[in-house]
C-alpha cells in the first residue's frame, strides 16, 4: 500500500475513532481475521480472535453506555483520551510499512490530531443536546454518531481515499458553519 493511501486509511479510521473508541477497531480486527487487512507487525494482535472478541465486547457496551441519558456525558471524559489513543493505535497499525519512527509520527499527528478533532466535536454537540433537551435528544446524537464511525471505519478499508476527501469536505463545512455561528452572534 503506498504511503498516501495508508496515510489516507489511517486518518479516517482515527476519524471513526472519534466517534466511537472500539467500533473501528472492531471493523480493523474483523478485517484482519478474515484476512482482508494485514496490520504492522508490532500491532499483529489486533487481528486475532481474543481482539475480536475484546472488541466486540467493548464496542456493544459503549455502544449501549451512550444511550443512557447523563452517563453518555460521563462517559466522554473517559472517552475523549481513550478516542485519542485508539486514533494513533488504528493509524499505526495501517502505516506499518514506514520507518517507526515516521509511522509513530504519523499515527500520533494525523491519527491522534483526527480523532481528537472529531472527538471534541462530538462531545460539544452533546453538551448542546443534553442543556437545551435534558439529554433527551442524545439518543439522535448517538445512533448518527454509532452509524457514522462504523460507516466510516468500512468505507474507509474499501475506498480510502474517497473516504479522506468526503472527511475533508464535512470538516471543511463544519469549520465555515462554526464560523458563521460564531460571527452570527451578538458580542457582549
Amino acid at each position: 500500500m503506498d504511503i498516501l493511501t495508508s496515510l489516507a486509511l489511517g486518518v479516517c479510521l482515527s476519524a471513526a475513532c472519534g466517534f466511537r473508541v472500539f467500533a473501528p477497531l472492531l471493523v480493523l480486527s474483523v478485517a484482519g481475521v478474515a484476512g482482508h487487512f494485514t496490520p504492522a507487525d508490532e500491532l499483529g494482535w489486533i487481528a486475532s480472535w481474543p481482539a475480536l472478541s475484546l472488541f466486540g465486547t467493548a464496542t456493544l457496551v459503549e455502544i449501549v453506555a451512550y444511550y443512557v441519558p447523563w452517563a453518555d456525558n460521563l462517559l466522554d471524559t473517559i472517552a475523549s483520551p481513550a478516542a485519542l489513543v485508539a486514533g494513533v493505535l488504528a493509524s499505526a497499525s495501517v502505516l506499518g510499512d514506514l520507518s517507526p519512527v515516521l509511522q509513530w509520527s504519523l499515527a500520533a499527528l494525523a491519527g491522534g490530531g483526527s480523532a481528537g478533532l472529531v472527538q471534541g466535536s462530538t462531545v460539544l454537540l452533546r453538551g448542546v443536546s443534553s442543556l437545551t433537551t435534558g439529554g433527551f435528544g442524545n439518543f439522535a446524537v448517538a445512533s448518527i454518531e454509532n452509524v457514522l464511525s462504523v460507516a466510516m471505519a468500512v468505507l474507509a478499508l474499501v475506498v480510502p481515499l474517497i473516504t479522506a476527501a468526503a472527511v475533508l469536505v464535512v470538516l471543511v463545512v463544519a469549520w465555515r458553519y462554526a464560523g458563521r455561528r460564531r460571527l452570527a452572534r451578538p458580542h457582549a
